[in-house]
């Protein structure tokens, strides 16, 4: 787990759509909320720039966070974060409460290593090729991993990396793989890079045009 991650907040009792557009407008804050546990609903304001500060932070996405609200503590972690199409401007933050006996799901990012030396890109002549950036796990809040690393050093040309070969930490569950039936789907695999062939494919491709000839 990553060092502790602090997001300070304050309450707000105003809600509505021009509200929480006054709010970013002429206060410079993030309307937020945080729910779940055995409490209820609170909303939320963030100044804006600590939260686009807080997010460089790729940990704060899969990590337990420390939500300080008007000097008290709650653990949580972001369920949701809304931002302008346009923009790079955060229109709305959702953190739900988290209890260590209480198993969460959470998307982790995956770090891919060992890309440069990877036996079908070197030796094959091929290309990485990612299907995932990110997998969604079941644990308790002590046992979430900041991100899950993917070893591709020995993927050769042709061969894929399915959910079910990822080396998960000890307590963490992948959700894809609990559904059963054709949810193991592959993460990342080497493949051909375009016009790349054999060389025996690109014999029996002259062969034939000599006897079309």
């Amino acid at each position: 787990m990553s060092n502790e991650i602090v997001i300070v907040a304050e309450k707000r009792s105003v809600q509505g759509k021009g509200a929480s557009r006054r709010l970013r407008r002429e206060e410079s804050k993030v309307p937020a909320i945080v729910y779940g546990g055995n409490k209820e609903p609170q909303l939320l304001s963030i100044i804006a720039k600590d939260l686009k500060k807080a997010l460089e932070n790729e940990a704060l996405y899969s990590s337990i966070l420390t939500l300080k609200i008007d000097g008290e503590t709650e653990s949580v972690i972001l369920k949701d974060l809304q931002r302008h199409p346009f923009r790079i401007d955060i229109l709305h933050a959702d953190f739900m409460r988290v209890s260590q006996d209480q198993p969460i799901n959470v998307h982790v990012p995956l770090h891919f290593v060992n890309e440069d030396n990877c036996k079908g890109v070197k030796l094959g002549g091929g290309m990485i090729e990612r299907h995932m950036t990110e997998v969604e796990v079941t644990c308790l809040p002590r046992d979430l991993p900041e991100f899950i690393e993917v070893d591709v050093a020995d993927l050769e040309l042709g061969q894929l990396i399915h959910l079910s070969n990822l080396q998960v930490p000890a307590g963490v569950t992948l959700v894809a793989l609990q559904q059963g039936g054709d949810h193991d789907l592959p993460v990342v695999g080497v493949s051909k890079t375009r016009g790349s062939g054999s060389s025996e494919e690109a014999e029996s491709t002259e062969e034939g045009e000599e006897s079309a000839e």
